[in-house]
This record gives C-alpha cells, sequence and structure tokens, in this order.
C-alpha cells in the first residue's frame, strides 16, 4: 500500500471514513479508518458492500452532489452481506486539522506496533523479514556482519552489533525474538538472555529435535533449564504441519506462530 504522505500529496482533496462503533460480527473494528479520495482509495474499513456504500458516500461529498457526515449500516441481507452485525461511519472532509490528527494517530500506532527481533538475516531471516513486512509489526534484523544487512524490505530496521544478545534487553515487553543466526553458540546465547524475561510473547529457534535437546542440555548446565524455560520456546520454529523446509515455506509458517503468539500474550494481558 502506498505511505500516506505519498496518498496525501496525489490525493489532497480526500475524506477520511471513520468505524466510530461495530457491534456483533464486523468485517473490521471500531478505530479502523480509509481516506477515499475522488480517484483513489487508502487502507479499507473490510470490503464488500458495506465499504462500496462507504466509498459511494465519501466521493458524493467530495463531488458536492450530497453524502452524509454519519451512516449506520446493518451488515444484513438488506446490503447482500450476511455478517449480522452493524457498524458506524463518521465522513470528515481532510481539512488541515484532520490530517493533523490524523497523522498523530499513526504515529501512536507505530509507536505501539509489536516488536520483532530477527537475530539473523541468513536465507530464513530474510524471507521472515519480506513475510512480517506487510504486517502491522515493528520488524528489526540484528546481525553481526555487515554484507547481510542489503536488499532487506524498506519496512525493515537493521542493527549491526558485535554482540547480538545484549539487545535483548531493549526489546519492549509483549514481543517476539526469533533466532536465526549462523552460529549455534551465539543461538544459544541469544535464547538464554530472551528466556530470563518472562514478559516476551515468542522466543523462537530455527534447528532440529537434536537442536533443542543440546540447547536443553547446555542450559541445564550454565542455568535456566530448571526454571521451565524450554516450555517457552519454539524450537523449531515453523511447526510440523508443512513438511517443507524451503526458506519461504519456514517464514510463512513461523510468521502463523509469532502472530498466534502476540495475540494470545495481548489477551492475557488484558484479562
Amino acid at each position: 500500500m502506498t505511505d500516506l504522505p505519498t496518498f496525501l500529496t496525489a490525493n489532497p482533496d480526500s475524506i477520511l471514513v471513520d468505524i466510530t462503533g461495530a457491534q456483533g460480527s464486523t468485517p473490521r473494528e471500531a478505530g479502523a479508518y480509509m481516506l477515499v479520495s475522488p480517484t483513489a482509495l487508502w487502507g479499507t474499513i473490510g470490503g464488500g458492500q458495506f465499504e462500496f456504500m462507504a466509498i459511494a458516500n465519501a466521493r458524493e461529498m467530495l463531488a458536492g452532489t450530497g453524502g452524509t457526515a454519519a451512516m449506520d449500516i446493518p451488515l444484513g441481507p438488506e446490503i447482500g452481506q450476511c455478517c449480522g452485525g452493524r457498524t458506524q461511519l463518521r465522513f470528515r472532509r481532510l481539512t488541515q486539522a484532520v490530517k493533523d490528527e490524523l497523522e498523530a494517530r499513526i504515529a501512536g500506532e507505530i509507536e505501539r506496533l509489536p516488536e520483532v527481533y530477527l537475530f539473523g538475516a541468513g536465507h530464513v531471516g530474510r524471507a521472515l523479514a519480506a513475510a512480517l513486512a506487510p504486517l502491522p509489526l515493528s520488524v528489526t534484523i540484528v546481525e553481526t556482519r555487515q554484507e547481510e544487512l542489503t536488499n532487506l524490505p524498506a519496512e525493515t530496521k537493521t542493527r549491526l552489533v558485535p554482540m547480538p544478545e545484549a539487545l535483548v534487553k531493549d526489546i519492549r515487553g509483549g514481543g517476539a525474538v526469533v533466532i536465526l543466526t549462523h552460529d549455534h553458540a551465539l543461538d544459544f546465547l541469544i535464547a538464554r538472555e530472551a528466556l530470563d524475561r518472562s514478559d516476551l510473547a515468542y522466543t523462537g529457534m530455527i534447528g532440529s529435535a537434536t537442536k533443542r535437546a543440546t540447547f536443553a542440555s547446555w542450559l541445564s548446565r550454565v542455568g535456566g533449564g530448571e526454571r521451565g524455560w524450554m516450555e517457552r520456546l519454539t524450537l523449531p520454529i515453523g511447526g510440523s504441519a508443512v513438511r517443507d523446509k524451503r526458506p519461504e515455506v519456514i517464514a510463512a509458517m513461523t510468521a502463523a506462530e509469532i502472530l498466534t503468539a502476540l495475540a494470545a500474550y495481548r489477551m492475557r494481558s488484558s484479562s
């Protein structure tokens, strides 16, 4: 999707459509929004017939031929949708004040994104960075090798450090750590730092059952295994449902694991 500044430059006359309320089964939750210009769209409020209705209303407002500042849409058979819920929408022309509000909202959303740290930019690390790039996450790749930190997704942050394990303490609570370095000893050091924290949503390491057993043995010698750390370690990453070791497949399965773990963490934190 085009970034917001690019969209606004090309479409200065736009309508901001906000979901202000959602009851029952709805495609998107309250707080979702989109921008509608006479010829383009940015974002989505859920698609389907109710989004088409919202777009039509916004474009009538832009054209001066009608439109309303608010809509209350039942998502039932009468509009050709079967969600069964109800959605309230607000429509505002993009004045400077509304634009400032939108930019502040997006900045706040970016600041609150869950952090995912990928330690290692090998084949799987790169594939995972690509898989995570379009998702609502803040992704950072950590490497000890400068040459590996090239040709990554534009959204991906990078850190070049001699001791990657030292960065684990800086990850915000609720984040995720995925360990994919070229060095098993380094993998183990990073994993130990991650598992020493109880506030991370996900800690995963690339490898095999043999590597898991080796790490468990090492951990029992250096300390940590007695605290139930192994139960919180996903090793190997990507699960066993799809037996395909191509980096892109492992990345897709691992991305699903990360999203599931982040959602479960949020639910535990809010209960």
